[in-house]
């Protein structure tokens, strides 16, 4: 559920009565279910397992009771709930990771309370993939939209920092991963990458700097010779229009606005952040608590409609890999 005192008990409640006009595959909410009840006042049920889910799905939504959260008052976050928040995506992450759980769907979490718990990750990201073995380093972060897919190279550091941090053996490592995921993941066969360029007009040959020429293309070559489609780079500002779109599966962004700005400009409601690089599927909505808006009925769930169906969908692609192989 993410932070109980957050949006992510209404937008999973409202993900679960849109089951069938969205499609979505049978799904559990694991936290303190009166988070949910002081939200909402449609059908819940308890369960003890993940396996309980499907017998009770179509008539209620499923909820695993993870411990007590407290005095859960939508908006006003506190101590209780981010404990109620860590321990649910601890066990849900084990249940995943053992195969219990088809995917890991995590709600969002308040980060400041989090870190006054002990909480010592960066990011439910950084945690999710050291408990299931993977160094945070070698995951991809991609935002995916309906018509747009982007992954930010660099993500949460000073814009001032970005062209320091770029290499080309960086560049190289994020576009192995998420081309590996986009045939895993995407069931995309032959992956199409395009490189943003760092600069204006991707550097005009060397004129407003030389991160492409020093970096990128020797990036994109590299890619090239191991037989993955790449391009770039190009320019920022003209290649998230619809027609350049159309010839790319995924955009590698330099920094994170570079990446975020045209995802949330073009599906905002419907953005997805999905994890590459682990061996389980872990999507999230594309956005925070929001809880200004928490227990007023107004928190739209199409971002996490969306989080729930592509999680479903990257686990039965694996799926179906595993029994074909």
């Amino acid at each position: 559920m993410g932070d109980p005192a957050g949006i992510g008990p209404e937008i999973i409640a409202k993900a679960w009565a849109r089951r069938q006009e969205a499609r979505l595959s049978p799904f559990f909410a694991a936290g303190d279910a009166r988070a949910i009840k002081q939200v909402w006042d449609g059908p819940i049920v308890p369960i003890t397992a993940p396996g309980d889910t499907e017998a009770v799905f179509d008539e209620a939504l499923p909820v695993l009771t993870v411990e007590n959260a407290g005095a859960i008052v939508p908006g006003r976050p506190d101590l209780d709930g981010a404990r109620c928040a860590l321990h649910a995506l601890e066990l849900t992450t084990g249940l995943t990771r053992s195969g219990a759980a088809g995917a890991l769907v995590t709600g969002p979490v308040s980060k400041a309370q989090m870190y006054q718990i002990g909480f010592t990750y960066p990011g439910q990201t950084e945690f999710v993939a050291e408990r299931v073995g993977v160094a945070a380093s070698a995951t991809v972060m991609m935002l995916a939209g309906p018509t747009l897919r982007v992954v930010p190279v660099t993500t949460h550091v000073p814009l001032e920092r970005v062209a320091g941090l770029l290499t080309t053996a960086l560049l190289i490592a994020k576009a192995r991963v998420t081309a590996r995921a986009l045939v895993r993941d995407f069931g995309i066969a032959s992956p199409r990458l395009a490189f943003a360029g760092l600069n204006p007009h991707a550097g005009e040959q060397g004129a407003i700097g030389r991160q492409e020429i020093d970096v990128i293309i020797p990036a994109v070559e590299a890619l090239q010779a191991e037989g993955i489609d790449a391009t770039g780079p190009m320019a920022a500002d003209t290649m998230f229009h619809a027609r350049a779109r159309a010839t790319y599966d995924a955009a590698i962004c330099c920094y994170h606005d570079q990446a975020l700005v045209p995802l949330k400009t073009l599906h905002f409601d419907e953005g997805v952040n999905i994890t590459l690089g682990l061996p389980i599927v872990r999507t999230s909505p594309d956005h925070g608590t929001a809880f200004g808006i928490a227990g007023q009925d107004r928190a739209e769930p199409g971002a996490m409609i969306a989080a729930i169906r592509l999680a479903a969908e990257a686990a039965r692609r694996r799926a179906d890999a595993a029994q074909s192989a």
